[in-house]
């Protein structure tokens, strides 16, 4: 292809571009017979490192991470794929995010991974790179870090699990909380606790529903940063390797047209990712991570952005924990292809992907083939959107809310606030028979935020206490600093700015204030002057240890609040391609 010509985006390449690898295997003396020649040790013929697209695959396979354990196989994939079309793929690993072993947080290590991503891709001889992420923190990982190094790229998420199969009905991830529920009030025995999760699990894949993995790999779709259908094939599915192919190809394709994340990654793109998410009821924690890779591409996008883009966006996906279905069944449905038809006339259509064309091409031969499964702007699942953001005195950068997985009867309430200083505190009283709670009262989680647990972890969605889930309530207005899963529900507000930790109006919170939620109004604040807030900060003392040593005593040191996406300070916007420095 003549680098020179205008692709069909409309997108002009001024000039040919010189690989960036030439700079290493175009070398000649020492140099180049080093580079090449330490290479050459695997089998490579002198012909595959002479001006072909060296691909890098960043691979987060790890049988620590059990999202992400078919990833190799995967690979092998998009490895024939680059060879298909003339370029030359490189493996290499990073650091993996398992979302369900990892502690005290995998959220706390999401920064860590991108900037081993970031200087991964910079430090070596690679045109292009393939960013292979499933389990819920590497995506966003990856794609903060490529984002910094603007090189051509482009996406390939590892698919949802097979929808899991027990006692004759179909189960996923949000039913874990159902299960532990049912257990606490007796209704279902450790036996069968034991047998469900066995038939949840299934298959290779993540999560099998909308929660914060399927919510990200609907993130890069919605992009524009992955070939169209990437969302939804299941991981069994054999098209999910086709896909896998397919990108290894494009990844060639794109390294010779020079379209980088900076062309893709536009205002307008993180516009529709936000109307998408609305659309597919995604995870709260879609706003943290995509602020995050805002700040990485330098896009002024503010959390204010996520109530004003999605205004009047309904709720198109009927998926659990919002609704019925499972992803197995969005993709049999038409996938986010098809929604995203559904939803185009809020869409900005001209938005280029890494197909080289407008994103309204990558939907345009869509066809939804279940109406239960996907609706439509006149006929929604639920007029109710995925999440709104919320302001007032409790929460002055904002917070957050997942109104289409929470209690109708809650979403404007008033209660007494009950309140624990700590995770800790928490999981040692909420079940004290003599904890002074019923179902009208708020319970306030302090300490979960981002500086003060460290890391932000997901323990949000507190479970109700015993004593009123003896009374035959399910959900409470639950607030807190922390995060809660993707696969989570109820009437859970997260991620209040400022912390607790750095004193925020939270750390002031005390047992029998009154608080008020009004999610139709976007609000939520606690009922006591502006002056006895002021004086009780007054009196805070910081409580918050900072680790000693080491990567968490930089994050507590440098991680921003959440409304700014939890990134590290220093690591906003990026430093390019270019090797700082050349030492041969």
């Amino acid at each position: 292809m003549d680098l020179t010509e205008i692709i069909p985006d409309g997108h002009t390449i001024s000039e040919p571009k010189k690989l960036r690898s030439q700079e290493w295997f175009g070398r000649k003396g020492k140099d180049g017979f080093i580079y090449r020649a330490w290479m050459k040790n695997q089998g490579i013929p002198a012909h595959q490192l002479q001006g072909k697209p060296v691909i890098g695959i960043c691979n987060t396979w790890s049988e620590l991470t059990p999202c992400n354990a078919h990833f190799r196989e995967l690979a092998q994939s998009i490895k024939n794929g680059i060879y298909e079309a003339g370029g030359y793929p490189v493996e290499f690993p990073v650091m993996s995010l398992g979302e369900t072993l990892m502690k005290p947080t995998a959220m706390l290590y999401r920064n860590l991974v991108s900037m081993d991503v970031e200087e991964s891709i910079r430090a070596n001889p690679l045109d292009g790179v393939v960013l292979l992420c499933g389990c819920d923190k590497t995506t966003p990982a990856l794609v903060m870090g490529a984002c910094s190094v603007d090189i051509p790229t482009i996406v390939v998420s590892g698919g949802p699990m097979l929808t899991g199969k027990y006692q004759g009905r179909d189960i996923g991830t949000s039913d874990i909380w159902r299960f532990f529920a049912d257990q606490q009030s007796g209704k279902m025995t450790e036996e069968e606790m034991f047998a469900a999760e066995a038939c949840m699990a299934r298959s290779q894949g993540h999560c099998a529903v909308m929660g914060t993995a399927s919510s990200m790999a609907c993130m890069v779709e919605s992009l524009g940063l992955s070939l169209p259908q990437n969302a939804a094939i299941p991981a069994a599915d054999s098209r999910r390797k086709a896909l896998a192919h397919l990108s290894g190809s494009r990844i060639v394709e794109m390294v010779r047209e020079d379209l980088k994340m900076s062309d893709i990654l536009t205002r307008e793109a993180f516009e529709n990712a936000i109307m998408v998410n609305a659309a597919i009821g995604g995870s709260t924690n879609f706003i943290i991570h995509l602020l995050a890779i805002a700040g990485r591409m330098e896009v002024d996008l503010t959390i204010n952005d996520f109530n004003t883009k999605a205004l009047k966006i309904p709720l198109l996906a009927n998926l659990q924990p919002s609704g019925k279905y499972f992803m197995e069944d969005f993709f049999y449905a038409g996938g986010l292809p098809a929604l995203m038809k559904a939803l185009q006339e809020k869409l900005h259509q001209e938005a280029i992907t890494v197909s080289g064309k407008p994103i309204s091409q990558n939907y345009e031969d869509a066809e939804c083939f279940n109406t239960e499964v996907i609706g439509t702007l006149d006929s929604p699942f639920n007029p109710v959107a995925g999440i709104s953001v919320l302001k007032g005195n409790l929460c002055e950068n904002g917070a957050v809310i997942k109104p289409s997985a929470a209690s109708p009867h809650l979403m404007q309430h008033t209660g007494r606030a009950v309140v624990f200083e700590s995770i800790e505190d928490f999981n040692h009283r909420i079940n004290d028979p003599g904890l002074d709670v019923d179902k009208d009262c708020v319970l306030v989680l302090k300490n979960v935020g981002p500086k003060g647990y460290p890391g932000m972890p997901e323990v949000g969605n507190m479970l109700v206490p015993k004593k009123v889930m003896d009374t035959g309530v399910t959900d409470m207005v639950r607030i807190s600093d922390g995060r809660m899963s993707g696969t989570g529900f109820g009437t859970v507000i997260l991620h209040v700015s400022p912390e607790a930790a750095v004193g925020g109006t939270l750390a002031i919170v005390q047992d029998g204030d009154v608080i008020t939620l009004d999610v139709p109004v976007g609000s939520l604040n606690i009922a006591i002057s502006d002056e006895e807030i002021a004086s009780r900060k007054e009196q805070l003392s910081s409580t918050t240890k900072v680790a000693e040593r080491g990567y968490t005593r930089m994050y507590q040191t440098h991680v921003e609040q959440a409304h700014l996406g939890a990134d590290l300070d220093f690591l906003k916007g990026g430093s390019g391609s270019k090797v700082l420095r050349d030492s041969h």
